[in-house]
């Protein structure tokens, strides 16, 4: 494993923050005494604290996205199979995953200063979820035409995005769900 960058571990105590004292209370001064750096490396590195919020975000899709990626890989002859196992993977670890209830309690008053991350920021996350699944899908045969494709994949992300901001059931329970609608649409 390699060694993170001075960014990696800028983003990643600055989750830790987030996620313990809220996001109000996170600043470049104390992000700077976190890891050990002057105020002016964190900004020199990260830019300003819109500039925080976005690579919190984009790391933590790229967590995610790596489940996905996996379950295509795990499940190169069945395109349902990766639908079910992404999506499994993605809400399992929503359901854990610290930064993602520090954001949606945003949404219910706790820290309103967190809901940028979630408003802001929510284009790059659906257009990049929507990117890594267009691009794993491509190597199964869909027979679907191209415009009709991208509706169905756009349909299937926001289905999970919705589950992952309120879920209704066990992550297994909810992936069945979505693969069952995914294979009447994709096949």
């Amino acid at each position: 494993m390699a060694t993170p960058t001075l960014r990696d571990r800028l983003i990643e105590a600055a989750t830790r923050l987030t996620t313990t004292h809220g996001w109000a209370k996170v600043t470049m001064a104390r992000l700077a005494d976190e890891v050990g750096v002057s105020r002016q490396t964190v900004y020199n590195e990260i830019g300003t604290k819109g500039d925080l919020a976005a690579a919190m975000v984009m790391a933590e899709l790229d967590r995610f996205l790596a489940g996905v990626s996996r379950a295509f890989d795990e499940n190169p002859g069945d395109l349902i199979a990766a639908i079910r196992d992404s999506a499994r993977r993605v809400l399992k670890y929503a359901e854990d995953n610290a930064l993602l209830h520090a954001v949606v309690s945003a949404t219910h008053g706790a820290d309103t200063e967190l809901l940028p991350l979630l408003t802001t920021h929510s284009e790059y996350l659906l257009e990049g979820a929507k990117l890594v699944v267009a691009d794993r899908v491509a190597s199964y045969d869909v027979g679907l035409p191209p415009d009709r494709l991208e509706a169905s994949i756009d349909m299937v992300v926001r289905l999970v995005l919705s589950h992952v901001m309120q879920p209704s059931a066990a992550p297994a329970r909810t992936a069945d769900d979505i693969a069952w609608i995914a294979e009447r649409v994709l096949r």
